[in-house]
Formats: C-alpha cells, structure tokens, sequence
C-alpha cells in the first residue's frame, strides 16, 4: 500500500502525536458548559483564543522566520480536529481557522513588509482577520463579485459590499478580494480581481451581524464599505491577480473544514455512547438496542473512512502533489460523516437531545454547517464530475 501511495504512512510521527496530545489536553480546560454559555451570549471566546495564541498554536503553518512553526496541514488539521472533538465545535474552531492557515495567500504572495507587518501579530494572536470573499449577489460565483478598488494614485478607492464575514467584528483587518477590473472588460473572468490585507476602518466600513441558527460565539456579518480608502501597499501581490492567489488557500480551507467536521462527529459519537451505555429504559441500557447500537456503529465507520481520504488529502498537499481530488472528496465524506454522527447522537438522547442540557443539539447545528460552508455538498459533486470524471460542465 506504501507503494501505491508513494512512501505514505498511515502513522503519525512522534512530533504529530505530541500536538494531538498537547491540543486536547489545552482544549479540554474549556468544557462544554463554557461553549454553550459563549454561543447562548454570543459573546467571543476570547480566553480560550488567549490560551491557544499563550500556547503557541495560531503561528503553525506561518514560517519561522515571522516567530512561526512553519509546519504544515497535516499538523494543522490535527490540530483544529482536535479543538472541535473537545467540544469546542465550530465555536472554537472559527475562533482560530482563520489565523491557523488564512494567511497562505499573504505568506506565498504579500510583500516583505506586509508579512513583516502582520505575520507576527497573527502568530502572538494580537492581530484578529477576517476574510471577505462572499458577496450577497455572487454566491459561489467568486468571479461575479462587485465590491470594486479604483486606483487613485497611491491608494485604491474600494466600494461593495461583502456578506457572511466570520469574526468582522473582532477584526482589525480584512483579506479583502475585490475587482479591479470590470467583469465585462476582462478575457478570462476570474482576471481582474486584486486582493488586499487592509484595516477595517470603522468609518468607512459597516459591520452587521446575521442572525442564524448555530456557531453563535463566533459572528457572520454583512459589510458594507463605503469609500474605504486603501494604500497600495497593503495590496497582496500584483494586481488583477487576486483569484489566483485565493485558489492557493481553497484546497487546505476544506481539509481543516474536514477536520473540524471530523472532530464534530467524533465528539457527537463519544456523548452517544456514555448516554447509552448509562439510560436504563425498560429495565437494560438502551445502548443494548441494535437500532440505537447499529447506527452508531455505522457513524464510527464511516468517520474512519473519512479521516483516511482526509489524511491522504493533507499527506499529498505537505509533499506538494496535486490534492484537488482529495481535498474536496475529504470535506465532502467528513461533512457527512461529522453531520450524520451529531444527528444519530441527538437521536439516541431522545427528548434530551433536543434539550440544551446534553449539548449534542449544538453539536448538531454546529456540524449541520459544515454541509453548506466554505462550499457547499453540490458544488463538490460538480468539481468530481467535471475535473474527476471528465462530464461537462453543470452550471
């Protein structure tokens, strides 16, 4: 098998098993009465942000000549997988996501002051970004954005408007992708488009948050930017190349996206099991039931085969093979698997588990997400079928 995949080794290293260990232990000092109380006050959780940024954790993938580790994804998904099965869920996961390997498009692309600037602030968790990709107009469809930065000398004049913005309104800055260039002026659609690394400045930029169903520690915004005047240097390489640069960052984005799915259903499955094995109904723990015992089975199943896609997903990305493939189908069977593990957990609580009390409820709304973000189900299917499989084009 170690031919087949190229010298790959289902083992973690030593060094990998240690940040597994070191991860859960840190994580596991914020228990699930915490998560809760931050997602019911919608209140960031700043002290376990403090406490990964103390332990070192937010400069992983950052090089080390900017106070980094320099490693790579496999160690970071071990890491967010590992925040999400405390019970941190995406609370605690998008409280870091972003720090962890957000900044690929900076450290590849950005200038030497740029990285100067920021990349040790991220690293000491001083520096709080956001990325603003997502357009109420656009969708999916990054090519279609509208939010538009008019070169004025030294500065980019940048009017649009950018929605669901995880952590808008506790960031200082924003990973900002914008058009340069009108979409009816360019060649190939996705040319034209510049990415910046700039200030939220609050007078020219207004933050909304949205209502939603769950991840409520952690706020989804809508802006609004108004004549936000931006320096040339805060612009993340050349311009009118921007998409190009974001592509660097959408393979790794899903294999932590399935981690922290991963970690979610791992987690859901643990509850289930106490739950079973401790609720007497009808004078027998109610885990000895084949129809509650089965479905649990199948969970953990199918949470192992997804962890293996995942773990070759981040094993050829680290060794800088060709990923695509792997990458999506990872966040695709780990979605699913993390989702139906939270859902046949709830189950198994009964009335309980639509309870707060247990919190598998916002295990399930939590892992429900990761279905439809940063890419929905769907549009995984079209990229296996039209790159994988070579069928045309759906949409």
């Amino acid at each position: 098998m170690a031919d087949v995949l190229g010298g790959m080794s289902f083992e973690l290293s030593e060094d990998q098993e240690l940040i597994r260990k070191s991860v859960a232990e840190l994580a596991g000092r914020f228990d699930d009465h915490y998560w809760m109380q931050k997602d019911q006050a919608h209140e960031f959780p700043q002290e376990f942000y403090d406490a990964i940024a103390k332990g070192g954790w937010l400069g992983m993938t950052i090089p080390e000549e900017y106070g980094g580790h320099g490693l790579g994804i496999t160690e970071a998904t071990l890491l967010l997988e590992e925040v999400a099965r405390s019970g941190a869920a995406m609370n605690g996961a998008s409280a870091i996501h972003l720090s962890i390997f957000g900044m690929q498009p900076v450290v590849k692309h950005g200038s030497d002051e740029l990285k100067k600037a920021t990349l040790p602030r991220i690293v000491d968790g001083d520096l709080h970004v956001c990325f603003g990709v997502t357009e109420p107009g656009a969708g999916l469809d990054t090519s279609r954005i509208t939010t538009f930065a008019k070169r004025e000398g030294d500065h980019y004049r940048v009017n649009g408007r950018k929605v669901w913005i995880s952590k808008a309104l506790e960031s200082e800055k924003i990973l900002l992708l914008t058009r340069t260039t009108p979409f009816d002026e360019v060649t190939k659609k996705t040319d034209g488009m510049t990415l910046f690394l700039t200030d939220l400045d609050r007078d020219h930029v207004d933050i909304r948050p949205i209502n939603k169903m769950g991840r409520n520690a952690v706020s989804s915004n809508e802006v609004f930017i108004d004549d936000l005047m931006v320096p040339v240097g805060d612009r993340v390489g050349e311009e009118g190349k921007g998409f190009k640069y974001i592509l660097d960052g959408l393979n790794p984005e899903r294999m932590l996206i399935a981690a922290e799915a991963l970690g979610i259903g791992r987690v859901a499955l643990e509850k289930a099991v106490k739950y079973g094995n401790e609720r007497v109904v009808f004078d027998r723990p109610i885990g000895m039931n084949q129809g509650l015992q089965f479905p649990l089975a199948d969970s953990l199943a199918r949470l192992d085969a997804a962890e293996l896609v995942l773990r070759k997903a981040t094993w050829l990305y680290d060794n800088g093979k060709p990923c695509g493939r792997e990458a999506n189908t990872a966040k695709y069977l780990c979605a699913d698997a993390g989702f139906g593990a939270a859902d046949r957990a709830l189950q198994l609580h009964g009335g309980m588990g639509y309870s707060e009390e247990y919190n598998v409820s916002r295990y399930f709304r939590e892992s429900r997400l990761m279905k439809i973000a940063p890419v929905s189900q769907e549009m995984i299917l079209n990229f296996l079928g039209e790159h994988v499989l070579g069928m045309p084009r759906s949409y």
